[in-house]
């Protein structure tokens, strides 16, 4: 695991860390950068000085030049500020045809059936014993058109899942079809911060005003058509996910950049990572994977009313069992005043028994002290509870606390 040492407050410096994650050393920049794949937007982060790393098979920015991962997650949260991320390695997927919303119902947990038009859902892929095989984000365009957002460290895993569900939903006559995009064929930006709706508003032919939380529509963006933006992100602030044809991608990103409706600045991966674990937000591979089900997660919502009823997604029974009956561990989190960060890994006692383990942790740029998430036995979940965490062979005094850390600004539909 590589850290990457930044400063949260004068003379207060911390390491950070992103599991998976890895900086090119001289002696082997030439064999990695032959192995990793790029992004459209690789020149343009080289140019304004990213700090490339190999993240999930992919050469993108962890940091920039102007700018360290603190400052830029603080951007992030500040007003009139808004942060351009490039998460063009996820995978897009379309999955069209009348019977494509009964296919991919057929494997995650979400009720798309019961998705108003434009609008979409998190959720996950389950095995039969409801582990997570991955989250996603699933846009029901309309009823013949999904547009799906996954992640990149899983992108064969889940490739190779739609596949084999669309070609057995095919053997028994049912329409569906399914297209992957390239990162070279479309960029994905992130763009995240308070100043980014009245940014992308001067760019865009649609009304962002009437663009919610989870909605997501088909636009026009700087004079570019064929993109698609989509009112959500992985920041815990309001901001967008814009869809862009590859060749596009850096016109754009500049555009946004060169606005004078808001302070824009490009931010990397380290800061994405920071900024996602203040919302309380899990990292796949970490947080949850194929040994937490949605229920231990903390992810019970995404077991959607009418799937429960119907118990016809992969571990349904397991699922139901733990919504009746609780189960041995739940997700946490985690507030450690002083000392160090508590990392992935880290063993999470009460009165000298071990009780659970991290699985994220760093210092909050925002609120000045170490904050995790992490699994511990069901007793022990209570926000309040106090526990102890072993970093480095000793103890230092911790807490459960409720997640986010940070409150959202999601921009939500007003409750009618």
């Amino acid at each position: 695991m590589t850290l990457i040492k930044f400063c949260l407050s004068r003379n207060f410096n911390k390491t950070f860390s992103i599991k998976n994650l890895r900086s090119f050393s001289s002696s082997s920049e030439g064999k990695e950068q032959e192995r990793a794949k790029k992004t459209s937007l690789f020149d343009f982060h080289v140019a304004r000085g990213g700090k490339i790393v190999n993240f999930a098979g992919y050469l993108l920015p962890v940091q920039y030049a102007d700018q360290g991962i603190a400052q830029s997650h603080v951007h992030t949260r500040t007003a009139g500020c808004a942060s351009i991320f490039d998460v063009s390695h996820m995978l897009q997927t379309y999955i069209t045809g009348k019977d494509a919303i009964e296919c991919f119902e057929n494997i995650t947990t979400a009720d798309i059936q019961g998705l108003p038009k434009g609008s979409g859902s998190l959720t996950v892929f389950t095995n039969e014993k409801a582990g997570i095989l991955d989250d996603l984000i699933v846009n029901r365009v309309n009823s013949k058109f999904l547009y799906i957002v996954s992640n990149a460290a899983r992108k064969e895993h889940d490739s190779q899942l739609i596949l084999d569900t669309v070609d057995r939903f095919r053997g028994k006559g049912k329409a569906v079809d399914v297209k992957f995009f390239d990162p070279m064929e479309r960029a994905l930006l992130a763009f995240q911060g308070s100043a980014a709706a009245k940014v992308l508003q001067e760019l865009t032919n649609v009304n962002l005003s009437e663009l919610f939380f989870m909605n997501t529509i088909e636009a026009e963006v700087a004079g570019v058509k064929d993109c698609r933006i989509t009112r959500c992100g992985y920041t815990g602030e309001d901001g967008f996910e814009i869809s862009i044809p590859a060749d596009k991608g850096r016109f754009i990103t500049e555009v946004l950049l060169d606005s004078k409706a808001g302070n824009v600045k490009l931010a990397g991966l380290g800061a994405r990572d920071s900024l996602r674990l203040e919302a309380g937000l899990c990292l796949y591979g970490n947080d949850i994977d194929e040994s937490t089900t949605p229920i231990e997660a903390g992810l019970a919502w995404l077991v959607a009313k009418r799937r429960r009823t119907e118990k016809d997604f992969p571990g349904a029974q397991t699922v139901l069992n733990q919504l009746q009956n609780g189960c041995t561990k739940r997700r946490v989190g985690i507030v450690l005043k002083s000392g160090p960060p508590a990392r992935h890994g880290v063993e999470i006692f009460v009165n000298g028994n071990k009780v659970g383990t991290v699985t994220s942790g760093c210092p909050s740029p925002v609120l000045n002290f170490n904050i995790s998430m992490g699994y511990v036995q069901e007793e022990y979940k209570k926000p309040g509870t106090k526990v102890d965490l072993k970093i480095r062979d000793k103890l230092y005094n911790a807490e459960i606390s409720k997640m986010p850390f940070v409150p959202s600004n999601y921009y939500q539909k007003p409750k009618s």
